[in-house]
């Protein structure tokens, strides 16, 4: 059955209004609630945004029933074994509903201005499977050693483990060479923003050739895709600013009877779980309309 959320982003927003949100989503009877990681804002449109782990703590602590996800950690910002230590914390918060999402990173502008360097694509990349597989031994061992070009673990504990045995890693990420490849090595869940859903049934496509490659089965991975809602052209230009066009094919715009085809459509496409993604300033009338449709999709 595919699951149904809401990733909220955390630029240009309030602590009182992201609560009075996540008590919304959930209780519409949404299954899943996530928090972004940036310093910015995401459409490079000002400086005004919460921190991840503190905001992705609160929700963990603010909610009783949904999962609390991360979409996604950016692996150049903090060191893997602080990140996994806080994760693990965050689920005892929660009673065992957290999910850690993981991804390369991308906006270089706050890279530049928080003097963390920002490598090639490459070695993003390289840090992102590096980090995934040094976080899952510490979730998931004893005790995990680990040498890489860019992460190193000696024998390294994170206790308390989480409460749940085998908390699920997601990657983020559409890039079908090496993303793709990396969440079919070590993820649970892949994770991919604004597409169209016959461009993430080709992708499912090609996770599903990597899987056969390391000799994984594909159904073993959950895939969910992030999408847009709004309601015409100038809500879509106010909502996501300069990433308009970026995102236009992952948002869902329209009447409500064609909101209900084009989540089907995705579904059809194979997304175990769909996300809406909203950011500030909320239109909870959308919020309402997304639990409509979905409720006739159940």
């Amino acid at each position: 059955m595919t699951a149904f959320g809401v990733h909220t982003g955390l630029q240009n927003t309030t602590v009182d209004e992201l609560r009075d949100l996540w008590t919304r989503i959930e209780d519409h009877g949404f299954d899943w609630i996530s928090i972004w990681d940036h310093f910015y804002a995401a459409d490079f449109g000002g400086t005004e945004c919460l921190e991840a782990v503190a905001c992705h703590t609160a929700l963990a602590c603010h909610t009783s029933r949904v999962r609390v996800g991360s979409l996604v950690y950016c692996v150049g910002y903090r060191s893997p074994a602080v990140l996994a230590n806080a994760i693990s914390t965050i689920d005892h918060l929660s009673g065992g509903r957290t999910e850690l999402g993981l991804g390369a990173g991308w906006a270089h502008n706050e890279y530049a201005a928080y003097g963390i360097p920002f490598p090639s694509a490459g070695e993003r990349l390289d840090l992102l499977e590096e980090s995934a597989e040094a976080i899952r031994g510490l979730l998931r061992q004893d005790r995990t050693s680990f040498e890489g070009r860019h992460v190193r673990l000696v024998e390294a504990a994170c206790d308390p483990k989480p409460v749940q045995p085998e908390l699920p890693i997601w990657i983020g990420g559409s890039g079908e060479k090496r993303t793709l490849r990396i969440a079919a090595r070590l993820a649970d869940g892949w994770n991919v923003p604004f597409i169209a859903p016959d461009v993430l049934a080709h992708k499912k496509g090609v996770l599903a050739g990597h899987c056969a490659d390391v000799g994984r089965d594909p159904a073993e991975i959950r895939c969910a895709v992030n999408v847009g809602l709004c309601q015409d052209e100038d809500a879509l230009r106010a909502q996501f600013g300069a990433m308009a066009d970026f995102v236009r094919p992952g948002v869902l715009i329209g009447s409500p009877d064609q909101l209900v085809d084009r989540i089907g459509e995705y579904v059809e496409a194979g997304a175990d779980q769909l996300n809406i993604a909203m950011r500030a300033p909320w239109d909870l009338s959308l919020l309402d309309l997304a639990s409509a449709a979905i409720d006739q999709l159940r």
